[in-house]
């Protein structure tokens, strides 16, 4: 998996680009997903006559390196006529690696040439294997109106002048956007049904689901929240609840700031009753809930969630004993302090989320009365996402993160993606997490074509985010897709469960009144650069980045990745 958290944000998510992280509630799909195809389809060896290789990229990598060639569709045009290139490829290469503020430089950071023997093939040479290359060239960036390939942080704040998808943007603003069909899209098979496609901001859950139920929009992908199922009660509303890849958790931002004394933040995270919250707060929205109890990764996806990391972590007892026994001691208010001092613990979630704010009104008491002296420090939803979590501005953090379906975190992870000035406020480690084992799991995970060594890393990696007290897992959330039949026709729900969520086959979306779709935004983001914090909200994403950039894959709601009509097969890997 891997994140540029979505950064996908649902009503309070983030999307992990590379892995998963998101801070965004998402709606979901009829059905749990099914485990996936592997990011790392089976690499041939070049030196081997095309026989499978496994043993040097197996342990994690031996020094072999790693060659993909990519063969684009010859038909496939931007939006102007002109040809997607090679060119187009190595422009997107290069923004994601150099650009100062991109949240994902991984996998970009193991190419060590990138050529092009003409406009529709690439040749793009590793250093090592890369199992996770299906993460890479999601968002292709037309180099003909980029300006400087290797630093776009200026450019696409407010429109993505070209598409390569069935859509293109007409407009875009903070009040709506509106996608009309794109006359040059060269694959027949996605012809857009609609003429128009409005998506319009909303402020709060009940004000999204009234514009639904009001007919003001076709289409809502809200945050689950006790009682929505009544809310949702009417006879021309349909709503699919499912299990895709999407995950809420508390993470400790442990750079600065009191979670930065380790054993303070072990002493917290073993403070934190995790039944209460299930009891009061998942439990009532989705009854028989259970706590997730892995790391970043979801039990329906792949063999990479180990149940047991987590398992029993509340421990009061021991959590006084790691105070006690380093010098800590309560006052006289029953805070725990040290040289006379209180740390204040900064908890921040999106104003507006009724789920998160409910949540820290049940546990900020509870908090104090285990001497943490917990306060909440929220913002809105662009500047919770794109703001203070991807400048580390926090202490406490609850959001989902939705992760594409490759066990990868180390761009959520990775020591190296810790953004700060020595790397460029590069990178979408926004816990601040810096762990050399970890990333030595990490490195297995990356160059690893063997799924259970794969598997056993992502293991390996959960128990060290439980020592280390990076984060709390709580509750594999689902995505609810939710519309109105007498407006909206066609395959609304399908890909609720997906990555890519409804941005995926908004083509195949038939309006019932009229010629326009027209969809409630839970979040709205700031900002639409697709490589800078700007992509760390699901909703820039599922309404701007997915339906008009092209990509190499695509990703389905079973989990698999997918090739789509940009390449001509499946793209060359060799090793060796």
């Amino acid at each position: 998996m891997a994140v540029k958290a979505a950064a996908v944000l649902f009503a309070g998510s983030i999307i992990a680009v590379a892995c998963g992280g998101d801070d965004d509630d998402s709606g979901g799909a009829t059905t749990s997903a099914a485990a996936p195809t592997s990011a790392a389809a089976t690499p041939t060896s070049a030196a081997a006559g095309g026989e499978t290789s496994t043993s040097a990229a197996a342990a994690g990598g031996t020094g072999q390196g790693m060659t993909l060639t990519i063969k684009l569709n010859p038909q496939a045009v931007w939006d102007d006529g002109s040809p997607i290139t090679s060119d187009d490829l190595e422009c997107t290469y290069l923004a994601n690696l150099k650009t100062p503020g991109s949240i994902t430089t991984s996998g970009y950071d193991k190419i060590s040439k990138f050529e092009k023997p003409d406009a529709q093939t690439a040749v793009i040479s590793f250093d090592e294997v890369y199992a996770p290359y299906k993460t890479l060239f999601y968002s292709v960036i037309k180099k003909a109106q980029t300006p400087n390939c290797e630093d776009i942080s200026a450019e696409l704040q407010d429109k993505i002048p070209y598409s390569g998808r069935p859509y293109k943007m007409q407009s875009w603003s903070p009040d709506q956007e509106i996608l009309v069909p794109n006359d040059k899209y060269w694959n027949a098979a996605e012809k857009p049904k609609a003429t128009k496609i409005v998506l319009v901001p909303k402020a709060d859950s009940e004000t999204e689901i009234n514009s639904l139920k009001s007919g003001e929009v076709s289409f809502i992908f809200p945050q689950a929240f006790s009682g929505i199922t009544d809310a949702l009660n009417d006879p021309n509303i349909k709503y699919t609840p499912g299990y895709g890849v999407n995950y809420e958790a508390w993470w400790f931002q442990q750079k600065t700031g009191p979670f930065s004394d380790p054993v303070f933040r072990q002493a917290f995270a073993k403070s934190v009753d995790r039944d209460l919250i299930l009891k009061n707060i998942y439990d009532p929205i989705f009854p028989g809930s259970k706590l997730l109890n892995c790391g970043p990764w979801v039990p329906t996806i792949g063999p990479w969630c180990d149940q047991t990391a987590f398992d029993g972590y509340y421990d009061a007892a021991g959590a006084a004993k790691l105070l006690t026994d380093a010098g800590w001691a309560k006052n006289g208010d029953g805070l725990w302090a040290k040289d006379g001092k209180v740390p204040d613990i900064r908890w921040v979630v999106n104003s507006g989320n009724a789920r998160r704010e409910n949540t820290q009104a049940l546990m900020i008491p509870e908090l104090k009365k285990a001497g943490f002296n917990v306060k909440a420090d929220n913002c809105d939803a662009a500047c919770y996402f794109q703001k203070r979590v991807p400048a580390l501005d926090y202490d406490l953090a609850m959001y989902i993160q939705t992760a594409q379906p490759d066990p990868s975190v180390t761009s959520i992870l990775s020591c190296a993606q810790v953004p700060g000035p020595e790397n460029n406020n590069q990178g979408q480690n926004t816990a601040g997490w810096c762990n050399k084992d970890a990333d030595a799991l990490m490195k297995i995970v990356d160059n690893s074509i063997d799924e259970k060594a794969r598997a056993d890393a992502t293991h390996g990696i959960s128990k060290l985010l439980a020592q280390d007290a990076v984060m709390l897992p709580l509750f594999q959330f689902p995505n609810i897709a939710a519309w109105r039949t007498d407006q909206l026709g066609g395959p609304v729900d399908a890909d609720a469960a997906n990555y890519r969520a409804f941005a995926n086959n908004l083509w195949a979306w038939q309006p019932l009144k009229g010629d326009t779709v027209t969809i409630g935004a839970e979040q709205w983001p700031e900002c639409i650069n697709p490589v800078t914090e700007c992509a760390n909200s699901s909703w820039m994403v599922w309404t701007a980045s997915f339906p008009l950039l092209p990509g190499v894959w695509d990703t389905t709601a079973n989990g698999d990745f997918v090739t789509t009509a940009l390449v001509t097969g499946e793209p060359e890997v060799k090793v060796g």
